[in-house]
């Protein structure tokens, strides 16, 4: 029993003493007010909340009166990227919003679109349902009024206590907000979601362009604020160390609506401020997965490999050479299909790294003559519905290798290149292993090999791709022959007017 008396697990669907509760437990109607539920009493110094924005698109954060925002990308990290699109799952909010509390992509949470048919989160739970199982002293809160994320098991699991509205988010926006500004100023929460959904519901009714859009974003802005005042009113803030997050779960189109694959509807961002976040970050590795390890990190909890956690802490740094890459990127060349003011591509390799182009054909896209080095708008943005929107674990800037689109001008011979990693010393070592993200499709004659060259000896095969594989983690352990001091990998793709290889996230361990 915590010390002020509440038994743990206490659980409030909706909460005011006036509400009226269907046999679901919603609100049968919009709630004027709404008292806050009574937690458990905290038990940690280390304390975060999580604001889910639903479908706001970041790109028009700068034009609305948003000072809380502001203040936020400012004095904390704030990354932007882009989701999948079908097949992998819709840019709807199901499989954001489960990507956003799992800390997994859709090919393992499941949830494709909003029937959230195929949820897997008995195996990828919410970071809420994961922190009862690990942490249960905890003090955790949801509010939502998006009742699908309660009813399908998405948010809410996991909470002492939770706040579930229907969808009237101009009323119940607010009424969560009063609600949670409360519990901050009066109780001790350790953990909290809170869920705002006027953004998306503009969204959908004015467009992502219209002053109302920048209007709604104003308004949650105004609840941020509220929120953020709540903490730093705290008798014990001072002694406390408060983590904040904002994230959404998809875009909108200019004219409104998502569930596709443009790029509006596919914008995410993640923006987070605490202990140990670097001020004013723009880190071009962030992804919506990123999260719930956040939420981990700033709890001190190390995430057990068993969880199979697709998401990193916000302020973790990438120590991918091909990143290094990203102030060197330039704009289009011969394609047409991406915006002249979209830097994201160059075919200059990173230091240490080089590429083979001695057989490659002529002509073709400038872009895609050989290996080239992309980030996954400038790539994704060459054709759509291609399955590039798939390239979900690729960070950043990757490696690509794409016949395809090589091939949209004409050209002559074969696609013929190899991308080479540095040297590295195996000396004494008996075997050697290669980690690295692969996004691989398969047509006709195309091949794909990755190749061991032990002290600049002949290439000798280590694997080949046949098949295709959607953007997944591979590792590939080489025996170390007699005698060998360094090792470098080579990356061979071969073709004509074919599909694509994406390398990413390349490293090299001895043992």
């Amino acid at each position: 029993m915590p010390t002020n008396g509440i038994p743990r697990r206490t659980v409030l669907a909706a909460a005011g003493a006036t509400a009226a509760v269907t046999a679901t437990g919603l609100l049968a109607a919009p709630a004027a007010h709404a008292a806050a539920p009574t937690l458990p009493n905290g038990t940690s110094k280390d304390k975060v909340l999580v604001v889910g924005m639903d479908g706001l698109r970041h790109d028009r954060i700068d034009a609305a009166n948003a000072p809380n925002l502001k203040s936020l990308m400012a004095n904390g990290t704030y990354g932007t990227s882009l989701l999948y699109a079908n097949p992998m799952a819709a840019t709807s909010s199901g499989p954001g919003w489960s990507t956003i509390s799992t800390g997994v992509w859709p090919d393992k949470h499941g949830v494709k679109d909003n029937t959230f048919v195929g949820k897997n989160y008995g195996q990828y739970p919410g970071f809420l349902a994961r922190l009862n199982q690990i942490r249960p002293e905890l003090s955790l809160f949801a509010a939502v009024d998006w009742p699908e994320l309660d009813t399908h098991g998405t948010v809410t699991p996991g909470a002492d206590a939770k706040l579930v509205y229907n969808n009237n988010y101009v009323v119940n926006d607010k009424v969560i907000t009063d609600a949670t500004e409360d519990i901050l100023r009066n109780q001790n929460p350790d953990v909290l979601f809170v869920y705002f959904g006027e953004t998306d519901e503009v969204g959908h009714t004015s467009g992502a362009k219209s002053q109302a859009y920048l209007d709604a974003i104003a308004v949650q802005d105004g609840y941020l604020g509220r929120l953020m005042t709540a903490i730093k009113a705290r008798p014990s803030y001072a002694t406390e160390r408060w983590t904040v997050i904002v994230a959404t779960d998809h875009g909108h189109v200019d004219a409104g609506g998502h569930g596709g694959s443009s790029i509006e509807e596919r914008r995410t961002f993640v923006l987070a401020q605490g202990p140990g976040i670097a001020a004013g970050a723009r880190p071009v590795d962030t992804r919506l997965v990123d999260v719930a390890a956040t939420v981990f990190q700033q709890l001190g909890i190390a995430p057990d490999p068993a969880w199979g956690l697709d998401g990193k802490p916000i302020q973790q740094r990438s120590t991918d050479p091909f990143d290094a890459l990203q102030s060197s990127l330039t704009g289009r060349v011969d394609e047409t299909g991406i915006p002249a003011g979209v830097l994201g591509f160059t075919r200059t390799a990173p230091s240490g790294w080089s590429v083979i182009n001695n057989a490659m054909g002529t002509g073709g896209v400038t872009e895609w003559r050989g290996w080239s080095f992309a980030t996954d708008e400038f790539w994704s943005r060459t054709q759509r519905d291609q399955s590039r929107e798939l390239n979900v674990r690729a960070r950043g800037v990757f490696a690509v290798a794409d016949s395809d689109e090589w091939s949209d001008k004409a050209f002559s011979g074969t696609y013929d290149s190899t991308l080479v990693t540095p040297a590295y010393a195996v000396s004494g070592a008996s075997r050697v292993t290669l980690d690295f993200t692969t996004f691989y499709r398969q047509e006709g004659s195309q091949t794909a090999q990755v190749l061991a060259s032990f002290n600049g000896g002949t290439p000798t095969l280590v694997k080949s791709y046949t098949a295709d594989v959607i953007s997944q983690p591979q590792s590939l352990s080489v025996a170390v022959p007699a005698g060998a001091s360094s090792v470098s990998f080579r990356f061979r793709y071969t073709g004509s007017n074919n599909w694509y290889w994406v390398i990413d996230g390349v490293k090299v361990a001895t043992s």
